[in-house]
């Protein structure tokens, strides 16, 4: 990576650029450091990123991304939020993620203080610890940040002396598994309210109030959830009854925080370089929000409605100086659907040209496989063919209707042809198992369409122009897992056991094709994904089982190595709960769920109609041809607007 001359930048009197040629301190002595994996996780310093004076600032904030170094310093959303609270200038943000399991045992050992990356600062020290909860298998590793950090694992347990601890990220759309832990829970999008919030805290300081008249006056600002303002009772059968604020003028319904213009919130175009290869190690160009589509299993396709995209100019603009500020070797654009981004043309001609006189490499995930998608990536990938990735879901067009897929196969066969008569000669596919209404023609479906896509290489591709090339074809199968806010939020997930099953079928069915040996088969864990909808579908009564389950020595169970799950099933019947309840019944449609006081924009009466369109194999169109009435025009911005 060619890193750019260093430049300092003088902002009221804060310095960013690249703080490593300034005498600092470091949390972790050299015989640390020395003894550790990757010590550059831990030491800070990197290029762009942000260093204050203290004396200066009225607000420290930590923001923790609670997995390992690479996995969060590759997220977007942190670079975003990085940005936006370091130029507030009585604000300094830094970085803090979960020590990995070497570092871990030393700091319990020799009682370091878990620390942030800029000032190597205690975070028991910061005024708030922001968490971004992307994953329900880094609950335990949240609780790994807390006890590192020396704040109380329980909300209500933390005084005057410890920070305020609030979550934000797709998560926090049932926060009701973390509401123990939590002061704060921010719904929605992070650039709206934060400024409220911190000159709120400012104030409270001012005035002498203390932690609960402040966090009581937080509940009371849009998209912010304070659990202990709170309470919940339940039915005989372990349902919801109720779910009630405790003090008036606590609101009842917490609506979802909204940037309703892309083109007003600023962007980081100096966003901080790592020491390290991490696991997306590239600049990324965010190009829109939200999506088109309406994938009944998706979660994000719901709560990011609607769509809004960035101006074209401004993401020229932004992508030079993301290139020049960083030297990044390779500029990826992020959206959950790149295809439908309305200027894409346009912005992939001017990247082409710009990144090719700069030796830069371009990244276009999210791209349906059509002939305008190829031609783009023929430009792009245009010495080394690598493999192209297809998102079909289901094996069988019967059940791509019921989860709305919208992708028939002969689009698929279609773009293969395509592909192949560009020179591809490798095709990742992603399929999931476990899918509602899924039958044996379903599964057998994946094994069925791998094999066609294998033969239309073979038809298409005369012998002749092989040149030794042998097609493969990679199906790999995640296995489903119903999530809040979607149609399928009421719909029963398969145990452990018919998972397996059902892999079992699928790579049975694949050893019975004509083209087998040129498909190869990937299936995920089956343990680690039913407890992955115990917590997504869970209620307050789990930040018990959370708790213990960490105490007993959880964290890292994102990490296939770490995951104990007999740990979990034994602590769940230990609390009384069990994972069948969570996740393998099928829920009534007036069941109050745990995340109903969130209003995230799409109605329940648009999910309801979502679910039982999906049990009649109807497909609904996306929002380009036809509004569903989701209930997102609310929000009066995006493509509810810009199609009228």
């Amino acid at each position: 990576m060619a890193i750019p001359d260093q430049k300092s930048m003088a902002r009221s009197g804060n310095m960013r650029g690249n703080p490593g040629s300034c005498e600092r301190k470091t949390a972790l002595d050299d015989d640390i450091l020395m003894r550790i994996e990757k010590p550059e996780r831990y030491i800070g310093g990197e290029y762009n990123s942000v260093m204050k004076d203290p004396a200066e600032v009225d607000v420290r904030f930590a923001f923790c991304f609670p997995d390992v170094y690479e996995i969060g310093m590759s997220h977007l959303g942190l670079q975003i939020l990085y940005h936006m609270f370091n130029t507030m200038e009585d604000v300094w943000c830094e970085r803090v993620f979960s020590p990995w399991v070497d570092l871990d045992a030393i700091m319990r050992e020799k009682q370091i203080p878990l620390f942030a990356l800029e000032s190597q600062d205690p975070i028991r020290d910061f005024d708030f610890l922001g968490i971004t909860i992307q994953y329900e298998m880094c609950y335990t590793n949240i609780l790994q940040i807390l006890d590192l950090a020396r704040i109380p694992l329980l909300a209500q347990e933390r005084g005057e002396e410890s920070p305020i601890v609030i979550g934000g990220g797709p998560c926090t759309y049932n926060p009701e598994p973390l509401a123990d832990f939590f002061d704060i829970f921010y719904i929605g999008e992070g650039e709206t309210r934060y400024r409220e919030l911190i000159s709120l805290y400012e104030q409270c300081r001012i005035q002498g109030k203390g932690r609960v008249e402040f966090l009581r006056r937080a509940a009371k600002l849009p998209g912010l959830y304070v659990p202990r303002f709170y309470d919940v009772t339940y039915k005989e059968d372990q349902t919801i009854e109720r779910f009630f604020p405790l003090e008036e003028e606590i609101p009842p319904v917490i609506r979802r925080e909204l940037v309703t213009d892309m083109n007003t919130v600023s962007y980081p175009t100096n966003p901080v370089v790592p020491f390290m290869k991490v696991t997306q190690d590239r600049a990324v160009l965010e190009i829109q929000r939200g999506c088109i589509r309406g994938c009944r299993f998706c979660q994000a396709g719901q709560i990011y409605r609607p769509v809004r995209e960035r101006d074209v100019d401004a993401l020229k603009a932004y992508a030079l100086e993301l290139l020049q500020n960083t030297g990044h070797e390779e500029l990826s654009l992020s959206s959950l659907s790149s295809s439908d981004y309305s200027r894409l043309p346009e912005l992939v001609d001017f990247l082409i040209e710009e990144c090719g006189k700069r030796h830069v490499n371009i990244s276009l995930p999210s791209l349906r496989i059509d002939a305008f998608s190829l031609d783009v990536m023929s430009k792009v990938q245009d010495v080394k063919k690598s493999s192209l990735t297809f998102a079909p879901e289901a094996g069988s067009q019967r059940l791509r209707n019921v989860i709305n897929k919208g992708l028939t196969e002969e689009a698929i066969l279609k773009g293969a042809a395509l592909a192949f008569e560009g020179g591809w000669t490798r095709v990742k596919l992603y399929f999931m198992l476990g899918l509602p209404t899924e039958t044996q023609e379903d599964i057998r479906g994946i094994a069925e369409l791998s094999n066609k896509i294998a033969a239309t290489y073979f038809a298409t591709v005369p012998k002749e122009k092989r040149n030794g090339a042998r097609v493969q074809i990679v199906a790999s199968t995640s296995f489903f897992v119903p999530k809040p806010f979607t149609p399928f939020q009421w719909a029963p997930q398969c145990t452990k056991e018919d998972f397996l099953d059902k892999a079992y079928q699928t790579r049975t069915a694949i050893s019975e094709q004509l083209n087998q040996k040129s498909i190869k088969y990937n299936w995920h864990e089956a343990d680690a994904s039913v407890m992955e909808g115990v917590l997504a579908r869970g209620d307050r009564r789990l930040g018990a089982v959370i708790r213990r389950v960490y105490e007993k020595g959880s964290f890292y169970d994102a990490w296939g190595e770490y995951y104990d799950n007999e740990r979990w099933m034994e602590t769940l019947e230990e609390c009384g709960l069990s994972a069948d309840f969570y996740t393998h019944r099928q829920r009534s449609l007036d069941e109050i769920l745990p995340w109903d006081f969130i209003d995230c924009g799409v109605t329940k009466a648009f999910l309801k109609r979502e679910w039982e369109k999906a049990q009649r194999e109807e497909v609904s169109e996306n929002c380009k041809e036809k509004c569903q009435a989701c209930g997102a025009a609310g929000f009066g911005c995006g493509i509810c607007f810009t199609e009228r």
